[in-house]
């Protein structure tokens, strides 16, 4: 059964190119450890919310824009391996080197979860 990795993330504005270059960069190592499909999505339709949105849970100031993305597994068993290869002291790819690929985005402010999808449907 398929697993999700989700993200929401607070992205400034003017960083977007800058986003798409991180992410095609950063997210072709989650492919290479089994990922069968990743999604970011720049958010153009969020809108606020009276007790809560996803504005005010990343703290997205006006020169922010929220991008909701997930990466599709296989399984949470191949999802667990590539996480733990992530976390290894000896794993070393310079895709994820934050010196050479840098995220545009204030990091501290990322939602992420893990997921089990319960309903799917396609057409």
């Amino acid at each position: 059964m398929a697993y999700i990795d989700g993200f929401v993330i607070a992205v400034p504005t003017a960083n977007k190119q800058q986003f798409i270059e991180h992410a095609e960069l950063g997210d072709s190592v989650f492919l290479d450890l089994g990922a069968r499909r990743i999604l970011e999505c720049w958010g153009d339709d969020v809108p606020a919310g009276k007790l809560t949105d996803f504005h005010k849970a990343v703290q997205a100031r006006d020169d922010e824009t929220v991008v909701f993305s997930w990466i599709e597994w296989p399984d949470k068993a191949t999802r667990d391996a590539a996480m733990q290869k992530l976390r290894s002291s000896d794993f070393d790819d310079e895709r994820m080197d934050p010196a050479k690929n840098p995220m545009p985005f204030d990091g501290r402010r990322l939602l992420l979860g893990g997921f089990t999808p319960i309903v799917t449907m396609t057409k």
